[in-house]
């Protein structure tokens, strides 16, 4: 694997492991995540980085294998430059549903 490529999916995952580490003190129940402006912000962070990180990933092989690609660089630049419209259910089925997937679908990739 191209080692860029391989940075960034670290990155990826670095993000994904800051995200999982906001909770480790207490559950994830979606009206603690509204209530709490700094995670809500910094998850939004980490989804650019991830988004950014994915973007570059496709720009060096358009042709690398990565499930929903598309839409978590649409959500990176729908937090970036759409960031007055992004809803907070979007957000935390994100961080709840895909987020799982994605770290294992990036851990696999890395231990090829």
């Amino acid at each position: 694997m191209d080692n860029d490529i391989r940075v960034w999916l670290y990155d990826i995952l670095q993000s994904i492991n800051e995200i999982d580490s906001y909770f480790d003190d207490k559950p994830k129940v979606f009206e603690n995540y509204l209530s709490d402006i700094k995670t809500k912000r910094a998850i939004e962070r980490n989804l650019e980085i991830i988004g950014e990180a994915v973007n570059r990933i496709f720009r060096k092989n358009k042709d690398f294998n990565l499930d929903n690609a598309e839409k978590i660089i649409g959500t990176r630049n729908r937090i970036i430059h759409g960031y007055g419209q992004i809803s907070d259910d979007l957000i935390w089925s994100i961080v709840i549903n895909h987020l799982p997937k994605l770290k294992n679908e990036v851990a696999e990739l890395l231990n090829d």
